[in-house]
């Protein structure tokens, strides 16, 4: 911690400097780095220890590079499983290889691994909150039960729940309802062999299955399956995938188990049904709102900790040291946060990847046709020619390309 001795006392009646209202990993992470800087913090979450829950499970490129930056890498890296290679098939034949960092973690475990990592200048307070209060000199969060704390400036990191955002007058606009299902569970090889890949994406093979990808990873001491699908809920093949998961996936991804193994699935089939909304009427006085709280992301774009992550350091690091600076914390204060041009455009990308990969896993016309040949296409060639040219294919790669087309 580097706390600054010289900062002036907090104004009569105010408890904290910041208070920040769900301890996800949007909130956590921000009252890390927060506390790190000194800063008087208080964290508020329903949660004691956090339960197990199905989300993030997979960390991955500049996911790691901004951990490191805000000082957490090795938090993550001490509490997860370590990866370097992913296979990449589609249709049963090999479309090339992932070389480069991964973390497997269950989303509860990620979590608690960053609560454990809190300075002592952040207070943290198990319970329930049932009302706020937001002005332009002091904030109020009431806890069930517990009383008040009051506060600076206030955080909301409180996920995709809506009650405390609408005391604020707070509301949401859905870019697109029901936008994709993620499902998770366990697998362990069937007999006494071992799978073949420590690490495996599996692609949709038909545009009417609706699947974007199947990821296998390792995370704790199994191998953990994330599917991303673009179905509707009701979809009777939804209710055969929870019931019976392996022949539902044999029969959806036939090239699965010569790709991978043979397998058993452990566990229920845990899921999740994303809306993509973006926050509205949220420039008020004393509040600022990060990572799902302000905009949910598509699993499948694989954007949300990225996100979440930008949120948090820009918030952290170029907006709260400029607030807390001079007295007050006026709606004009807050515009800043959300008119900063990363968060604008690490926003945007995620809406547009979010639809990308929609579009590129469903659509049928001739346009995404062609579209899907090409991509996948060249990732084929791609790897061909890095194992006969190493050197001619990173000049390849090097030249530039349609955003959406490099992020996947």
């Amino acid at each position: 911690m580097t706390a600054d001795q010289s900062r002036p006392p907090l104004p009569a009646g105010i408890d904290t400097e910041i208070v920040l209202v769900g301890g996800g990993l949007s909130g956590t992470l921000a009252a890390n780095v927060l506390g790190r800087a000194g800063y008087q913090v208080t964290l508020i979450d329903r949660y004691a220890v956090f339960p197990r829950e199905f989300r993030v499970e997979k960390i991955a490129g500049d996911q790691i590079e901004k951990l490191r930056r805000i000082g957490l890498l090795d938090r993550l890296a001490g509490a997860a499983v370590a990866f370097d290679e992913i296979v990449n098939i589609r249709k049963g034949r090999l479309l090339d290889r992932t070389h480069a960092r991964h973390y497997g973690i269950f989303y509860d475990d990620l979590v608690n691994a960053m609560r454990a990592a809190l300075p002592d200048n952040v207070r943290f307070i198990a319970g329930r909150v049932n009302a706020l209060e937001a002005g332009a000199e002091r904030q109020r969060v009431s806890i069930l039960g517990q009383g008040d704390v009051t506060a600076r400036l206030l955080v909301l990191a409180t996920g995709m729940g809506d009650i405390l955002k609408r005391d604020l007058g707070i509301e949401r606009r859905f870019v697109h309802q029901r936008q994709s299902l993620t499902f998770g569970f366990n697998l362990r090889p069937a007999g006494a062999g071992a799978f073949r890949h420590s690490a495996l994406t599996y692609y949709g093979e038909r545009t009417s299955d609706g699947i974007d990808y199947l990821n296998l990873f390792p995370a704790a001491d199994v191998t953990r399956a994330n599917l991303f699908v673009f179905r509707d809920h009701r979809d009777p093949w939804v209710k055969a995938l929870r019931e019976q998961p392996k022949e539902t996936l044999i029969d959806t991804l036939p090239g699965l188990v010569k790709a991978f193994g043979d397998f058993e699935v452990m566990d229920k089939v845990e899921s999740w049904l994303t809306d993509i909304t973006v926050a509205e009427n949220c420039v008020k006085d004393g509040v600022v709102l990060i990572g799902d709280a302000y905009q949910t992301s598509c699993p499948a774009a694989g954007t949300g900790v990225s996100r979440l992550l930008t949120d948090v350091e820009r918030l952290c690091k170029a907006h709260v040291p400029q607030w807390l600076a001079s007295p007050g914390m006026a709606a004009a204060k807050i515009a800043a946060f959300y008119g900063d041009p990363a968060k604008l455009a690490m926003d945007a990308h995620g809406l547009q990847l979010a639809d990308f990969r929609r579009r590129l896993t469903i659509e049928n016309d001739l346009r995404w046709r062609a579209r899907r040949h090409l991509h996948f296409s060249r990732r084929r060639i791609m790897h061909g020619i890095n194992r006969l040219s190493p050197g001619f294919a990173a000049r390849l790669r090097g030249l530039k390309r349609p955003r959406l087309e490099a992020a996947t």
